[in-house]
């Protein structure tokens, strides 16, 4: 459990099993109200865990004396960094069974500290796993084998400054450590932003970002962090390494794209250049409903082919909608937003309501006085998106399975897509439960040539067999999504969980690539091991 300032003064305490603040989580009366609306849960929420209950080992390795005052093994810090925020790290801290604790968790001061424990772990045949924020739900900062003698979690959370600020290019020079909210803060005087959202933000880093491709805060243009980096400076066992700071460049393959996505397997990412933006000053925002699913596809499409570049461009189908309060007659609801730091959106936004009417949306009246209030639906999605992730713990706490994926396709199999995955996914939740199963679905980003699909599913669970259900579960939609061509992630990254998908997706030649640049890399295999290739 780590503590985060929230205002003058305050701090608040991060879970160490679950998402976010602890004191953000539902209660066991809400948790309870939540089960009841799912049959075949638990008659009373799992008890939360504590680190005391836990079986913790003594640490396999010991810190040099060099690095004494940077790496620690005290029990609670090493439970806090032993996995994810994945439905799947969630369960097994509520069932007592949260894997392979690391045994050393580091927290480097400078670029010399991270250098200084890669040399030290090669020697020692010690894993060191990126942690980041440690909000990855694919199984990407935790460690499954045998093959080390010790693992140790790097955070580089004390690494969280922006070095330097170019105004004139609107570019900063930040450390990879910086937290989003920690990040945005000393943005803030300058009047700029990097603008970059995901619902991880605060509980996310921009190395954690880089290291993913996180897709952010824009459904459509600047959807991924890589289109915000202008160069990056990464520490390897072999020697760090820092790209040229250029606007643009033809010159071969880009030495960032070895590194954007890596997660932590060939590198640690210790700072960028990050594109700035000015702070936008004029927003407009307003809902569409739609009582047919493939009509209001169509319209997102057309609003996507159109070069209007909407900040928001979010569809929910009528399951999403009415979970997350957006409508409650069976409709879907397409959230649209736009934004300028430099003249009014009205406009644009006007057009692409024009657009989805045309397709049979129907768009909810709106003002443009500045001072009106929020579209209702909009204000609703808002909330249950920020919402979200609490609620799945306390399913969690029921004994719910409550499983996320995401994926991206072409425009022409994405109907396809989503039906299948409705059906199949359903049909696997309902064999592996014996009950059954909701999946709803949301396009969080779109493109002219196609889509990104985010699901949800809901299901009670095995009781003491939750995680059992969750591979079936996570099995059938990575087969549905492969045998349709989809990507098996289009923002999550790859992690552990993934990786066998991954490996089916990717060209052999690129696999001959990428092995021989992680042998080129990590001679001693100790970045990350089991993420990216075998």
């Amino acid at each position: 459990m780590r503590a985060t300032p929230s205002g003058p003064g305050t701090t608040r305490a991060r879970s160490w099993w679950g998402w976010g603040y602890t004191d953000a989580h539902p209660d066991d009366t809400e948790c309870a109200a939540m089960g009841a609306l799912v049959p075949g849960t638990l008659p009373r929420p799992l008890p939360v865990p504590r680190v005391a209950d836990l079986r913790i080992g003594r640490p396999r390795a010991t810190a040099p004396p060099a690095l004494a005052d940077r790496i620690t093994d005290d029990p609670g810090v090493r439970a806090a960094h032993a996995m994810g925020k994945a439905y799947r790290d969630v369960i097994r801290a509520l069932r007592g069974r949260p894997g392979r604790i690391p045994d050393l968790v580091a927290r480097p001061a400078d670029e010399r500290d991270v250098a200084d424990v890669l040399h030290w772990a090669g020697e020692q045949n010690v894993a060191v796993i990126p942690f980041g924020g440690g909000s990855s739900v694919v199984g990407g900062v935790e460690y499954r084998g045998d093959d080390h003698r010790a693992v140790l979690s790097l955070d580089l959370t004390s690494m969280d400054r922006v070095l330097e600020i170019d105004t004139v290019g609107r570019s900063a020079r930040i450390q990879a450590g910086a937290l989003g909210p920690v990040l945005e803060a000393q943005l803030r005087p300058h009047g700029l932003t990097l603008r970059h959202f995901p619902q991880s933000f605060e509980f996310s880093t921009l190395g954690g970002w880089l290291a993913t491709r996180a897709g952010g805060h824009y459904a459509t243009g600047r959807t991924h962090i890589d289109d915000f980096v202008q160069s990056l400076r990464v520490v390897t066992p072999a020697g760090a390494g820092e790209s040229w700071r250029l606007p643009a460049s033809g010159a071969g393959p880009s030495p960032d794209r070895l590194f954007l996505g890596s997660e932590g397997a060939l590198g640690v990412i210790t700072e960028a250049w990050m594109r700035l933006q000015e702070r936008p000053r004029f927003k407009a925002s307003a809902s569409v409903t739609f009582a047919d699913f493939g009509q209001a596809l169509d319209a997102v499409r057309t609003i996507a082919q159109s070069d209007l570049t909407p900040a928001n461009c979010r569809l929910l189908d009528a399951g999403e909608a009415r979970m997350s309060g957006a409508s409650h007659d069976g409709s879907a609801v397409l959230v649209l937003g736009f934004e300028s730091a430099t003249a009014p959106v009205d406009d644009r936004l006007t057009t692409a309501l024009e657009l989805a009417r045309a397709h049979g949306g129907k768009g909810r009246p709106r003002k443009t006085d500045p001072d009106a209030p929020v579209d209702a639906a909009v204000s609703a999605w808002r909330s249950a998106f920020l919402r979200m992730p609490y609620l799945r713990d306390g399913l969690a706490r029921m004994g719910a399975v409550v499983e996320t994926f995401e994926t991206a396709a072409t425009w022409d199999r994405v109907p396809t897509l989503i039906d299948a995955v409705r059906t199949e996914v359903a049909a696997a939740a309902l064999k592996a439960t014996g009950h059954p199963a909701t999946v709803n679905c949301r396009l969080t980003h779109v493109y002219p040539d196609g889509a990104a699909p985010y699901f949800t599913v809901l299901a009670a669970g095995r009781p003491g067999d939750e995680v059992a259900v969750w591979d079936d579960i996570k099995a059938a939609a990575s087969d549905v999504l492969h045998r349709h061509r989809a990507t098996i992630t289009h923002h999550h990254a790859t992690g552990r969980d993934h990786r066998p998908t991954y490996d089916l997706q990717r060209p052999h030649p690129f696999t001959l690539a990428l092995h021989a640049a992680k042998t080129a890399l990590d001679p001693h295999g100790i970045l990350n091991p089991g993420v990216l290739i075998a």
